[in-house]
């Protein structure tokens, strides 16, 4: 695992910089590296659990090194592959981790607002790398709304539900 320090960290509104784990397989390593540069030049804390080349690697074992990240550190995950689509299977079968595939900057600020989603997973053979960090911006600057909508009781009752599911307590 590395830790990368912005040399520029940004306070927000919680007094606290934000810090992210960002991880992939060997498909989204070009990937991860724009956008833990870009992260990096905004501020941002980058702890990298790798993989660390283009050698082939099975994604499940990068999933488990995010979401450990995650939950122990209480910050949101990036976790990126080829299409996203494994990333996000093998992320949400970790309790705790809310992941969502996000191919457009749409889709972030819904998995946000709605799901509170905590991991994003972004194909790196799906989109271009400026679409990639379009999105990543949009995930991480849309906070969870749950008044959002006519019901917004409604999404807290739904994530605590998914939460009884995998027996990992919501908030």
């Amino acid at each position: 695992m590395l830790w990368y320090t912005s040399p520029c960290m940004k306070k927000h509104e919680n007094l606290r910089h934000l810090r992210i784990t960002i991880g992939t397989d060997h498909a989204g390593y070009a990937l991860k590296e724009t956008l833990k540069k870009h992260l990096i030049q905004k501020g941002v804390d980058v702890i990298d659990v790798g993989t660390f080349s283009e050698e082939s690697i099975d994604y499940p074992i990068i999933a488990k090194k995010v979401a450990e990240v995650m939950l122990a550190e209480k910050i949101p995950g990036v976790f990126l592959g080829g299409s996203g689509f494994g990333e996000c299977m093998a992320g949400n079968k970790i309790p705790g981790i809310r992941a969502s595939r996000c191919s457009t900057v749409e889709d972030a600020i819904i998995t946000r607002r709605h799901n509170d989603a905590n991991m994003l997973n972004v194909g790196g053979r799906m989109i271009t790398p400026q679409e990639a960090v379009e999105i990543l911006d949009a995930f991480l600057e849309t906070p969870f709304d749950p008044s959002s909508g006519q019901d917004g009781a409604r999404h807290i009752r739904r994530l605590a539900q998914l939460h009884e599911i995998d027996g990992y307590p919501y908030h």
